[in-house]
Parts: structure tokens; C-alpha cells; sequence
């Protein structure tokens, strides 16, 4: 399996704009054979949209916004990032697998920041669920940005049988003078080894890069392979276009020369969270 790892710079609000974007990035993947390209967190809409959200939000189910980037997907599975807008008329901070045409999953993001520079919850309404999903490759997972800082996410969809967890991200950069390496890239990349290695599964993380109302994103998006590995690693500020192997009898050896993913006892962890008393 060859994904490629598109790392963009959306432009803020012009969803037609950022759909061609879209389109040329996978017609660039395709020449070079990928069977999946996957893009940032809100790459079809920008991050920073706050209001906007209300007029850019669309239900990929029923609108035909989609339509060249679902005729696109018979030649090659997408990932990608939208403003969602529910049945219910709530907006979602959302990624979609379109796969031979059709939408293969919606993952609603669980954990909308609303903390220093973020404000998410104010524009953004709570996701309720983490699932993995068969595509034709294998089965798979999808979580968005804050998601990742959650370790009970990525331990469901591992659960869940997943062997690839997807993580699309909008990671601005935080500078710290004490390291003459980019801090964001060091803890961001030890988190995705540390969830590759411990649940035995490839991890595929793609961050965008470029400004937005004064925040700066910072790239690195990268594959971790099931033993922590890096595999491939895209540039830092810079868009670039990357390409990995994937085999996923990788995941077998690493989950037969260590058992911890194996011996994991799903039926006693939920024991116990059921048994912690809450305040």
C-alpha cells in the first residue's frame, strides 16, 4: 500500500479553491501510484473560519460541493478535513474517507480545544464517537488533532481492530529556545512512535503548514511504522508532497515478536473504567 502525504496550506473560506488544490495534489499522486493521499485537519475549508463556519459548513451526504473530489476517489482513496454541517443543523470540526466514489467514513472530532490560542467549542460542536471501518486496503481509523492527545481514542480503534490510524492535524507552532531541534516536531513525533509501538499499528499523521490570522503552521507530517519507526517525514513550514510503504505484514511481525497488543484485556479495562468513581 503507497499513501501519500499532502501537506498544504488551504486558503481560509474558498472552498472551491482548496477542492481544486485537492484535485491537483491527487492527480500528482496518481501519476506516481499511491492508493491513498491524505490531507490536514479543515483542508477544504482553512482552520481559523470562526463565524465563517455558518456560511462554508456543508453535509457532504447531500450537497454536490464533493462532486469532482468523489470522481476522484475511484482512482485513488482520499482523506481530507471539512466544516460539517449535521441534519440537526450543527457544525462539526470533520474528516471524510472517500473511497471508489463513496463517502467511507465521517469522523466527527471528539476533543474541540478551547484553550489558549484555540477556541474550537465556540464555533464547533463535540463529535460523540471513534470507530475503525473496513476500507479496500485495510481497516482503519481517523482522528483529528486533539484527538491524538487523547490516549483512550487511539486505543479504541486499535481495539476496534484497526491496523492504520489516520491523524489530521492544524498543529501551530509553539517555539521553545531550550532545543536546537523544532520542539513541536520532537513531542508531536515521540507521541505518534509512542501509539504506534505500544498498539502495534502504522500511524499517519499530516499536519498543514502556512499562516492563518497570525498563527503559523508547521508541517512534519510523517509514517511511523508498528515498531515506532519513521518511515517517511515531510518538511517543516514548507507544503510538500511525500510518499510511504505500507506492509501491513509489518504489523503482524511486530505483534507477534511483542504480545502486549495481543494480551491486551479489553473485557477488564472496561471493568474497571466502569468502577472508577467520578466526583
Amino acid at each position: 500500500m503507497k499513501i501519500a502525504l499532502a501537506q498544504i496550506n488551504s486558503i481560509l473560506g474558498d472552498l472551491e479553491k482548496n477542492i481544486d488544490i485537492h484535485c491537483e495534489y491527487c492527480k500528482k499522486a496518481i501519476n506516481e501510484k499511491a492508493d491513498v493521499i491524505v490531507f490536514p485537519e479543515l483542508s477544504l475549508t482553512g482552520y481559523s473560519l470562526k463565524d465563517l463556519n455558518f456560511s462554508i459548513a456543508f453535509n457532504p451526504y447531500t450537497s454536490s460541493k464533493l462532486k469532482s473530489l468523489i470522481e476522484m476517489s475511484k482512482k485513488i482513496s482520499i482523506v481530507c478535513g471539512f466544516a460539517e454541517l449535521s441534519d440537526e443543523f450543527g457544525i462539526y470540526n470533520s474528516s471524510l474517507y472517500i473511497e471508489d466514489g463513496i463517502i467511507k467514513n465521517l469522523h466527527r472530532k471528539v476533543y474541540t480545544p478551547t484553550y489558549g490560542l484555540f477556541e474550537e467549542y465556540r464555533y464547533f460542536s463535540k463529535g460523540k464517537n471513534a470507530s475503525a471501518f473496513d476500507s479496500k486496503h485495510t481497516r482503519t481509523g481517523i482522528l483529528v488533532c486533539e484527538d491524538l492527545w487523547h490516549i483512550s481514542l487511539p486505543y479504541i480503534l486499535a481495539m476496534d481492530k484497526a491496523k492504520l490510524i489516520y491523524g489530521i492535524a492544524a498543529s501551530p507552532t509553539r517555539l521553545a529556545t531550550d532545543s536546537d531541534l523544532f520542539r513541536n516536531y520532537e513531542i508531536n513525533s515521540e507521541q505518534h512512535r509512542t501509539f504506534a509501538r505500544l498498539l502495534s499499528v502504522y500511524f499517519v499523521f499530516v499536519n498543514r503548514v502556512g499562516f492563518e490570522d497570525g498563527i503559523n503552521f508547521w508541517g512534519g507530517s510523517e509514517i511511523i511504522d508498528p515498531f515506532g519507526n519513521v518511515i517517511v517525514k515531510a518538511k517543516i513550514f514548507d507544503e510538500d508532497l511525500v510518499y510511504g510503504e505500507l506492509n501491513f505484514e509489518e504489523v503482524k511481525r511486530a505483534r507477534h515478536q511483542a504480545r502486549h497488543f495481543l494480551d491486551e484485556d479489553l473485557e477488564l479495562t472496561k471493568k474497571l473504567l466502569v468502577n472508577i468513581k467520578q466526583d
